[in-house]
């Protein structure tokens, strides 16, 4: 058996940054109205830390004070 030459050409594949932005782009969560307003209203209550609601939540802290400007 012969070992197959590294001459052929493979199809091209995309660049690996257009990928990673891809699966991004696919695993984005979408968040609706009344899921900001409940969770910006959670953080004015003051029950918990802002950081606590936010790993609760699962979002970042910069998005929830963008949210809640």
């Amino acid at each position: 058996m012969k070992p197959k030459s590294s001459n052929t050409k493979s199809p091209t594949k995309p660049p690996a940054d257009r990928v990673v932005k891809d699966i991004r782009r696919q695993t984005r969560r979408h968040f609706s109205a009344e899921d900001k307003i409940r969770i910006v209203l959670e953080g004015l209550r003051g029950d918990d830390s802002i950081a606590e609601l936010c790993r609760k939540e699962g979002i970042a802290q910069s998005l929830y004070y963008t949210w809640s400007k």
